[in-house]
């Protein structure tokens, strides 16, 4: 008697191979992302806003950019410097509405005064933060991302978008002007040509 052979029966799904998929890795990798960078880009907006509600939606802003170009962020110490870059750009976009500026400025003023835990920033009247305020927006930006973000010439180019050689001409001459208003008498600081476009070369454009 010939016997009808039997398909064996699915055995139990095993635990191990469910929520393994693309979108499954591809939200683990989002999640790694944000955990390792979160506070990072959070300082960085909040040393430029000032304003704790401002940096949290600009915060969500970044990453929001950062998940739907998860495929384009680079890997190992390049990350961080590209996050830079995406917050720099929601950043300006957050600043580029009409009146933002000026009203962005008062706000700030009186947030900083309340907070109990204001973020890291040169805002007192010492001979170095007074020297950093008077010098051009482009020359405190790159003396913050050495100072406060810690990056190198490799990574603020990433940052900034431009060359590296570019960086080494613009934080050379920054921290000469920076030197020149940090020894220059307080009255004659505002009489100072700080143009940072003056002489700039075809590499530094």
């Amino acid at each position: 008697m010939t016997q009808t052979p039997t398909r064996a029966r699915p055995g139990p799904v095993s635990e191990a191979g469910v929520g393994d998929g693309p979108r499954d890795r591809r939200r683990e990798r989002f999640e790694q992302l944000f955990a390792a960078n979160r506070e990072a880009v959070l300082g960085y907006l909040l040393r430029r806003t000032g304003n704790r509600h401002d940096a949290a939606d600009l915060l969500a802003d970044t990453f929001l950019v950062a998940w739907r170009r998860l495929d384009d962020v680079p890997a190992g110490d390049e990350t961080r410097p590209w996050l830079y870059g995406v917050a720099r750009r929601v950043l300006a976009n957050h600043q580029r509405g009409e009146g933002r500026r000026h009203a962005l400025a008062d706000r700030l003023r009186n947030e900083l005064a309340e907070t109990d835990d204001p973020p890291q920033t040169l805002t007192d009247n010492s001979p170095a933060a007074i020297a950093f305020r008077c010098l051009p927006e482009q020359d405190r930006e790159l003396l913050s991302l050495v100072a406060w973000e810690e990056l190198d010439t490799a990574q603020i180019a990433i940052t900034l978008g431009i060359t590296r050689n570019a960086v080494r001409i613009r934080l050379h001459r920054a921290r000469k002007r920076f030197a020149k208003l940090l020894t220059a008498p307080l009255a004659n600081r505002s009489l100072i040509p700080l143009n940072p476009e003056r002489g700039v070369s075809h590499e530094d454009a």
